[in-house]
């Protein structure tokens, strides 16, 4: 008898009972649905919320696979800048890839295994189907985090962010704010010292401090708010050979990702573009406001704001946050022009924090949680727009 057929007898064995949705559960992740529908006219379709989350994470491996060799990558040139003279030659190699097996690895499976057993706990008392939402979640809560975070605290911050930032608001598609974005900012406000500055997003950084040997894993994010200058290539930030959170460095395989969301009809493309001419934007004004030296080198936003527009897309958290955290469908607008409005905000506000916080260089996941809460509120004025614009046509033709 096969696995498939025990699952089965399983599920029928404990129908109705508390535990019949872990089994429900299980039996749906490992295998299609006994179920099928029968007669009628309805809508016929092969795609359902598991297929949906699994193209999601299949957008995500190349940004794992990729971090897990540059956290190895970073630990090994912060100790011999040399190794940076031939990046290619010195990044691919197994001592980058077993740092990230043995710092990356774990960050995922602990954030799945604390992450789905809350969701089975809460399916068994509520009595609902373990639903798939946290299978993106769980993927991207390791890619947003430093490496060296340690477990415990990941564990704490996943239980808060999936308890407080879906469960208490229904589930699956009900909750307000985005989930991972939820525990990242937890993390930053509850462990700032783990979260932020320049020992934490470099493997062994902190270990090191005060020794002979002691490395810096300084973002360029960190060196522009200190108005310091960035030893970074063009071509380092955008295929991501630099320091940072663990996905979040290499805006090509991000790129990548954002079209293959957008092929497969999953993510946005008006919530991504629009993000990123809002970031463009806002970074281009204060270009124009150093330009006009309004602003000087002695200005403490004067490092930030110098930042060439364009760079501001590349670094920091800005075209992960915009591709795989605006477009979550549940917190987003859902309207076309309410996705233009909700995504140019977005970024728009992210670059605004950047250069207005310098002791934490980064606004993207404060700028899309903002945007999350106002989501409904753009949704419902462009409705109402639309509502008038309709009117004033009808009263047009009967006049």
């Amino acid at each position: 008898m096969g696995l498939k057929q025990n699952l089965h007898n399983l599920k029928e064995k404990y129908k109705g009972t508390k535990m019949a949705p872990a089994f429900n559960a299980i039996h749906t992740f490992l295998y299609l649905p006994n179920d099928v529908t029968h007669g009628g006219t309805h809508i016929k379709a092969a795609d359902d919320l598991k297929r949906t989350m699994n193209i999601v994470i299949m957008a995500l491996v190349p940004c794992l696979i990729f971090g897990m060799f540059n956290a190895g990558f970073q630990h090994y040139a912060a100790i011999d800048n040399s190794l940076r003279t031939d990046v290619l030659a010195n990044f691919f190699t197994f001592d980058n890839l077993w740092i990230g097996i043995i710092k990356v690895l774990p960050l995922v499976i602990v954030s799945y295994a604390v992450g789905l057993i809350v969701e089975f706990i809460f399916a068994v008392i509520k009595g609902h189907e373990v639903e798939e939402g946290y299978l993106v979640t769980g993927m991207l809560v390791p890619l947003i985090v430093p490496v060296d975070t340690p477990l415990w605290m990941l564990a704490v911050a996943v239980i808060f962010g999936v308890v407080i930032g879906k469960e208490v608001f229904g589930g699956t598609g009900m909750n307000i704010l985005n989930p991972a974005l939820t525990i990242r900012a937890f993390l930053f406000f509850a462990y700032p010292t783990w979260m932020s500055g320049d020992k934490v997003w470099v493997h062994d950084a902190v270990n090191r401090v005060g020794t002979e040997d002691a490395i810096s894993g300084e973002t360029i994010l960190g060196a522009y708010a200190q108005s310091q200058e960035v030893v970074y290539s063009t071509w380092d930030k955008f295929f991501g050979f630099i320091p940072g959170s663990v996905g979040e460095t290499s805006t090509f395989l991000i790129l990548l990702g954002a079209a293959f969301l957008i092929f497969t009809k999953i993510g946005s493309w008006r919530i991504i573009l629009s993000t990123f001419l809002g970031a463009a934007v806002m970074g281009f004004i204060f270009n124009l406001i150093v330009g006009a030296e309004i602003i000087t080198e002695s200005s403490k936003f004067y490092g930030l704001m110098n930042a060439p527009w364009w760079e501001q897309l590349l670094i920091g958290g800005l075209a992960f946050g915009a591709v795989f955290m605006a477009t979550d469908p549940v917190t987003a607008a859902q309207t076309n022009k309410g996705k233009w409005i909700y995504g140019f905000l977005a970024g728009f506000i992210a670059i605004m924090i950047r250069v207005f916080n310098p002791a934490y260089p980064e606004g993207v996941m404060l700028a899309i949680l903002l945007m999350n809460v106002f989501a409904p509120t753009i949704d419902h004025y462009v409705v109402q727009g639309n509502i008038k614009k309709r009117l004033k046509r009808t009263k047009v033709k009967t006049a």
